[in-house]
């Protein structure tokens, strides 16, 4: 069976009713792929610099290659802190991946049972405002309210007769202090596409559950949970991508000299040793070898929910 190319009169009809019909769509789709290709894509250029040694007055392209060519990768791995640092970082991603992850979706859950609606906005722009609150501020809340002496929190442990606890000094209470008051912060905005996906359920469904004599648990589980799946899966292969990823400026306002030993994650040390020392190219190396890492685990987060629960990004 032969195939006719398209003749000119009907690829230019095509092309009037395909894209200049939706040119208003298109110019606005142009904005946000301009901002990938500048801040995403022209970046990767930079890339080489982990197998470099870069010299700014050389500039990028004319730096010579590191001699080995992993040179900076060896000097990370075989530093004293290169393992306490990432295990710090996947310690605080995984309790926030333990709390934080569920948090959204119960918040999400509880706020489409409220039949108030009144009562239900309420709610969810009570939980949505601490997103809106910049992370100095926030951090800021945390030494004011754990001061160990004039604290509300130690204030309140104190009047039970117990001692005041040095929390934002003390290496075992930086994590729990991180994840939570991250849970607090974003919990709302992250119910918001949770709370949007409900709102797309089938209202048949819970009528016909309640003609089956369901309880409210039940349409719970047997309703909602099963519909909203395909975006906890979703969400879920996002996250897991991001496992070894923390922005470094929350935990570089909560570190200090007593809490170094947990505080120190790996975005901090490319942090003070990109910004602070210049040392571009050792920098480049640990945060790229960290991009790595999440590549293979969102194509292993996604590789297991496609095969367990025939749900997948791709």
């Amino acid at each position: 069976m032969s195939t006719q190319p398209v003749s000119r009169p009907a690829a230019g009809r095509w092309f009037k009713k395909r894209v200049l019909a939706h040119w208003q769509l298109l110019a606005l789709l142009l904005i946000p792929v301009a901002w990938y290709i500048i801040f995403c894509y022209v970046p990767m250029f930079g890339v080489q610099l982990a197998f470099k040694n870069y010299k700014v007055r050389l500039g990028i392209w004319d730096s010579p290659w590191a001699d080995p060519l992993l040179r900076h990768f060896n000097r990370y791995f075989s530093s004293y802190y290169a393992w306490s640092t990432i295990w710090n970082t996947l310690a605080i991603n995984l309790g926030c991946l333990a709390i934080g992850f569920p948090a959204p979706i119960l918040l999400a859950l509880m706020l489409n049972e409220i039949n108030s609606i009144r009562f239900r906005k309420v709610l969810q722009n009570i939980t949505y405002i601490p997103y809106f609150l910049s992370i100095v501020v926030v951090v800021s809340m945390l030494k004011l309210f754990t001061d160990q002496r004039y604290g509300v929190f130690n204030m309140m442990v104190q009047a039970l007769g117990m001692k005041a606890l040095p929390l934002m000094e003390s290496e075992k209470y930086f994590r729990p202090l991180y994840v939570l008051s991250n849970v607090w912060q974003n919990m709302g905005w992250n119910a918001i596409i949770y709370i949007a996906a409900l709102a797309g359920v089938d209202s048949a469904l819970y009528e016909a559950a309640t003609v089956d004599g369901s309880s409210r648990w039940q349409k719970i589980i047997h309703v909602s949970l099963p519909c909203i799946l395909p975006t906890i899966v979703t969400m879920f292969i996002l996250r897991i991508g991001q496992l070894m990823t923390i922005g470094f400026e929350k935990a570089l306002l909560m570190q200090n000299d007593l809490n170094i030993g947990t505080s120190e994650i790996i975005s901090t040390l490319v942090y003070k040793n990109g910004i602070q020392k210049s040392d571009y190219s050792y920098a480049t190396a640990v945060g790229l070898m960290n991009s790595v890492v999440n590549l293979i685990l969102i194509v292993t987060a996604n590789t297991v929910c496609r095969k367990t629960l025939d749900q997948s990004l791709w």
